[in-house]
């Protein structure tokens, strides 16, 4: 049984409440009125489409189903409101119009049953739009109470744990989902016109690869072997434009078996795009022109209120090398530090944690992440990451140490992040080797030898350019939510005891 006894001032309320509506249920079924018997209704129109059209609807006789969410008794007459996907309205109800029985039984309805109305529209003497029942059918009886809203809105953990009840109570969260779906159509339809081929890879992975993350094992019965669920489907995808599909991206879930924040879940959705004869500037322009074109599509404008801070996605975007940033908000000049020695003084200088073995790149990645990316809040575009940290990379032909690699930060957070891609076979062999060895040394995150992906490269890998963007994130910023469990219908947590 959900714990709702947070809405009810005494537990012995609530059992009272679960107890009589169990007894209406018994009752109805009793009288030959179960409404779980019922599998259809027809419904011929929704809230908004009655209220929107109301001059074109006034008078028309209307069939339409939703939740009970407020009920007024006057005597031999009745108001209520009911909520369907689109919203709600009001049904006017008179005894004399549906009939003796069908107005008791209406009476015994509780705040949370599911019921169909048939009437007609029109709008009463206070001027709201309502319907005027004819006939009014029980299609699911509520035997939970629903939370009185105000308690609702405060029980932030119940809200994450019992999305069923938040979309019920909280108008503004189903609306939050349908912006989500919204946003993937457009990302769709903005590779799609590009000539993009949407495809599905392999979520049981029989190696991690693609991304530094610590990956779930599973095990495969039959085959009698662990299995990977995918942290990216990146090199899947590099198969595909070795196999000649040249545009190619997938949107859908990954998993990363790590920490859980208000920026992360291990379970999340991801968009990866890999184009054939292109490199990180044309990703860098794919990505500009992506985001600002849904911002505007869904939002109608490329300024984006986030927290109360106004951030403008309208291109260009700041573009700034990561030892250029780093100099700008640190001070300290990379270009400067000479031997991974010199680089691990900064690092002690900073009060920061390192392994005695941690090369100049990393350093350099480190200090940009602890001390730089919560101040890109105006979109950027950060390239040119060190080789440690970028083992799929191309290096930059004048400056082997880099690669040609940036990610995207709006509002002090990674939103992508694109390369050109490495498609040298033997390099990215001894880019593995070397990850091979952080691994054993315990670097869990760290990549594996993918072998088949290496053959595949061996038949020849055009230049490509390759983009992924973190999906929750990017609807977290349209949105104006704050956290990632607000954007995921069902995020992850600990079950209760």
């Amino acid at each position: 049984m959900p714990d709702i006894s947070s809405y009810v001032n005494d537990a012995g309320d609530l059992n009272e409440i679960l107890k009589v509506r169990r007894e209406k249920l018994k009752e109805l079924k009793d009288n030959n009125k179960d409404p779980f018997k019922i599998v259809k209704y027809n419904v011929n129109s929704s809230s908004s489409q009655i209220i929107d059209n109301f001059e074109e609807m006034e008078g028309k006789l209307v069939s339409i189903a939703g939740r009970i969410i407020s009920k007024r008794g006057m005597g031999k007459a009745s108001f209520c409101d009911i909520q369907d996907r689109d919203g709600k309205i009001q049904v006017y109800v008179r005894l004399d119009e549906v009939g003796k029985y069908s107005y008791e039984d209406f009476k015994k309805f509780d705040i949370g049953d599911i019921i169909g109305v048939e009437g007609n529209v029109f709008k009463t003497h206070s001027g709201e739009i309502s319907i005027k029942a004819v006939s009014l059918l029980l299609l699911a009886k509520s035997l939970q109470p629903l939370p009185e809203k105000w308690h609702g809105l405060r029980n932030i953990d119940l809200r994450y744990r019992q999305r069923y009840i938040d979309l019920i109570v909280n108008p503004e969260v189903k609306n939050t989902f349908i912006t989500r779906t919204k946003i993937i159509k457009a990302i769709r339809n903005y590779l799609d016109e590009r000539g993009f081929l949407e495809v599905e890879t392999p979520l049981l992975n029989v190696i991690p690869g693609g991304a530094a993350a610590r990956p779930f094992i599973t095990h495969h019965n039959t085959l009698d072997m662990d299995l990977y669920l995918r942290i990216s489907p990146e090199l899947y995808l590099k198969r595909l434009i070795v196999g000649g599909l040249e545009k190619v991206y997938e949107l859908g879930r990954a998993f990363r078996n790590e920490g859980i924040s208000v920026k992360h879940n291990p379970e999340f959705t991801i968009m990866e795009v890999y184009e054939a004869y292109t490199d990180y500037i044309g990703m860098m322009e794919l990505a500009e022109g992506l985001i600002s074109t849904v911002a505007k599509e869904i939002l109608g404008t490329m300024k984006v209120n986030y927290q109360d801070v106004e951030i403008n996605l309208e291109p260009p975007w700041e573009r700034i090398t990561m030892i250029e940033a780093v100099k700008k908000y640190t001070g300290i000049d990379f270009d400067k530090i000479n031997s991974d020695e010199e680089a691990r003084g900064v690092l002690q200088q900073k009060g920061l944690e390192f392994k005695k073995d941690v090369k100049w790149g990393e350093v350099l990645y480190m200090v940009f992440e602890e001390f730089v990316e919560d101040k890109l809040v105006q979109p950027a575009i950060v390239y040119d990451y060190p080789v440690e940290v970028s083992p799929l990379t191309k290096r930059k032909p004048e400056r082997p140490e880099l690669t040609e690699r940036f990610e995207i930060f709006i509002a002090g957070r990674e939103m992508g992040n694109a390369y050109s891609e490495l498609n040298d076979p033997l390099d990215q062999r001894e880019r593995f080797l070397d990850q091979m060895r952080k691994r054993e040394a315990g670097d869990e995150e760290a990549n594996m030898i993918d072998e088949d992906f290496l053959n595949a490269m061996e038949y020849g890998m055009p230049p490509t350019g390759g983009l992924g963007i973190g999906i929750d994130r990017l609807v977290m910023l349209f949105t104006n939510l704050p956290s990632i469990r607000d954007v995921l219908l069902f995020p992850t947590m600990r079950p209760r005891q």
